[in-house]
């Protein structure tokens, strides 16, 4: 069993930057895929990113191609989302999740996570 916390949000102009953390309690990430997501009031759960712990091999969508950068930090049993170039649209809960999948490389597989942090509000004013 393991246990995230997203924390990180918080209000920024267009065009500015944010880096969101998820720390894990009860296990480290050894063996799991963990992702971010984010979810508007109104609208489906959006993946943006995710990362293997087996070799941290990386996936991003669209939204998140070429502005969003996610890393670990083993040590702190940390993953990061840094944010920049954010707009009015990123506006959204973010969370993190991680799913348990021992030497999976491609982290998409994460769509199945059961395992949810509490979510951490990102607004970008105009």
């Amino acid at each position: 069993d393991v246990q995230l916390q997203a924390s990180g949000g918080g209000q920024v102009q267009a065009g500015g930057s944010l880096r969101l953390s998820c720390v894990a309690s009860g296990s480290t990430f050894d063996g799991y895929v963990i992702g971010w997501f984010r979810q508007a009031p109104g609208k489906e759960r959006e993946p943006l990113s995710c990362i293997s712990s087996y070799d941290n091999s990386t996936s991003y969508s669209e939204s998140a191609k070429g502005r969003f950068t996610i890393s670990t930090d083993n040590a702190k049993n940390t993953v990061s989302l840094q944010m920049n170039s954010l707009k009015p649209e990123d506006t959204a809960v973010y969370y993190c999740a991680a799913a348990f999948f021992p030497r999976v490389s491609v982290c998409t597989v994460v769509v199945e996570a059961p395992y949810w942090g509490q979510g951490t509000q990102v607004t970008v004013s105009s």
